[in-house]
C-alpha cells in the first residue's frame, strides 16, 4: 500500500477548562484516506463522551491547508461500488460524529479547505478562519460531486451558495465570501490572531453551562436526525461514480501534473 494511504495521524489534548482538541494530519495538503477518516470520526465521538470534555477545538496540522478532501491516490485504488461506499462513508462518519457529539465543536480554519474539507469545516459548531482559507468543492472537475458533505455545506452557506461552490468547481471563493454566507463567523488576517481569538472564544464557553450547551447544539441540529441514512446514500452515489471512465481519467490527469 502507498505511504501516502497509512501516513497522518489524528492527536488530541485536553486541558484544565475541559476544552478539547482534536487535530489531523496528513503530509500529501490533510487529505483524508479512508483510515484516517475512520480515526478522526471516533476520536470526536470519545472526545466528545469524556466526563472532563466541555468544548471542542477541530483543526489541522500545518499552515496552508485545512484539508484537501479525498485522498486522490486512495481514489484510484477503489476497486468496486463496495469499497467506493466504504470510502465516502469516512466523510459522512465525520460530519455525523460532528453532528451528534453532545459538545460544541469549534473549527479553526488556518488555510485553504476544498472538497471535503469544506465538509468537515460546515460540520463544526462555530468556525473561524484566516484570510487564507478560500473554499472550492472541486468534486465535479474529477467527474463525482459534493454529495456526501452536500448537506452541512448547505445548512452552513444555503442551497443558492451552495449550488454556486458545486458548480463552480474548478475555483476558489475567497474566505470572505464564505464568512459572508455563514460558513465562518469571523476571519482573521494570521493565524496567531487566529489560535487567539479561537482561544478566547472556547475559554467563554467553557464557562457557561455545559447542560445548556448540550441542549442548544440540539437545537442547532434539529431536523437532521436522519443524515445517518441520507449520507450514506449520498456515499454510495460517490461510490459508483468514481468508477466511471471520466472520474479515473481525471484523476489520472491531476495527479500527473
Amino acid at each position: 500500500m502507498n505511504d501516502l494511504l497509512t501516513a497522518g495521524k489524528v492527536g488530541t489534548t485536553t486541558d484544565a477548562q475541559g476544552i478539547a482538541t482534536v487535530s489531523f494530519f496528513h503530509p500529501s495538503h490533510n487529505s483524508l484516506p479512508g483510515a484516517l477518516l475512520t480515526e478522526l470520526a471516533d476520536t470526536i465521538t470519545r472526545v466528545g463522551q469524556e466526563a472532563q470534555t466541555k468544548i471542542i477545538i477541530l483543526r489541522s496540522e500545518g499552515e496552508n491547508t485545512f484539508c484537501a478532501g479525498a485522498s486522490f491516490d486512495e481514489l484510484m485504488a477503489i476497486e468496486d461500488a463496495e469499497q467506493g461506499l466504504q470510502f465516502f462513508s469516512g466523510f459522512a462518519k465525520v460530519i455525523n460524529a460532528c453532528r451528534t457529539s453532545p459538545r460544541i465543536i469549534i473549527g479553526r480554519v488556518q488555510g485553504k479547505a476544498i472538497g471535503g474539507g469544506v465538509g468537515v469545516a460546515a460540520a463544526t459548531d462555530y468556525c473561524f478562519a484566516t484570510a487564507q482559507a478560500a473554499v472550492k468543492l472541486s468534486e465535479l472537475v474529477v467527474g463525482i460531486g459534493p454529495f456526501v458533505v452536500g448537506p452541512a455545506v448547505e445548512r452552513k452557506l444555503g442551497k443558492a451558495a451552495f449550488s454556486e461552490l458545486a458548480l463552480d468547481a474548478a475555483e476558489f471563493r475567497p474566505a470572505a465570501w464564505a464568512r459572508d454566507r455563514g460558513l465562518y463567523a469571523e476571519v482573521l488576517e494570521t493565524t496567531e490572531q487566529l489560535d487567539q481569538v479561537v482561544a478566547a472564544f472556547a475559554a467563554k464557553l467553557a464557562a457557561y453551562n455545559p447542560e445548556a450547551l448540550t441542549e442548544l447544539k440540539q437545537v442547532f441540529w434539529q431536523g437532521t436526525e436522519h443524515w445517518d441514512q441520507l449520507l450514506t446514500e449520498r456515499a454510495g452515489i460517490s461510490g459508483r461514480l468514481v468508477l466511471s471512465d471520466f472520474t479515473r481519467q481525471a484523476i489520472a490527469r491531476f495527479k500527473s501534473r
